[in-house]
């Protein structure tokens, strides 16, 4: 004998995250939108691009913390400028790929931009520590520049 568990699907998000998500799919597969758990559903999917913000945000501040690192870091040019610069390919290419499954981002990352580079600096004075107000205030390069896959700094 089988016995079917009758499943609380809106407690269920809470309790086992896995299983909301495998039976929501399922729903949406039959068309079972009267099951939905509504509120639950459009607070992931929103997250869906809240995730893809934060995600092109931390690249972008990755991206231009190996950009101050190539260009500022001179003690430690020599040995890691190599890294530096295939790390500056690579931050290059996830966020060509965010952008090329989501153009709409473009606006995103140019608003961001400002705030990326302060923060990049913040991070890149700490590592290096080289003082923050020995780097100019505002980027020197446009982010369409620094994005261009055929640009690197020259040294």
């Amino acid at each position: 004998m089988v016995v079917e568990l009758k499943i609380d699907h809106k407690n269920l998000y809470d309790t086992d995250y896995n299983l909301w998500v495998l039976e929501t799919v399922k729903r949406l597969e039959n068309r079972d939108l009267d099951s939905l758990d509504w509120d639950n559903l459009i607070e992931e999917v929103l997250d869906l691009s809240k995730r893809d913000k934060r995600k092109l945000k931390s690249l972008l501040k990755r991206l231009l913390e190996h950009l101050l690192k190539l260009e500022y870091w001179d003690e430690e040019k020599e040995r890691n400028q190599n890294h530096w610069r295939a790390e500056i390919v690579n931050f290059k290419q996830l966020i060509r790929d965010l952008l090329e499954d989501s153009p709409s981002l473009k606006n995103y990352l140019l608003e961001i931009y400002p705030e990326c580079y302060q923060d990049a600096k913040e991070v890149f004075s700490q590592r290096s520590q080289v003082f923050v107000n020995k780097l100019p205030d505002e980027p020197v390069i446009n982010l369409e520049q620094i994005l261009d896959e055929n640009w690197l700094p020259d040294l």
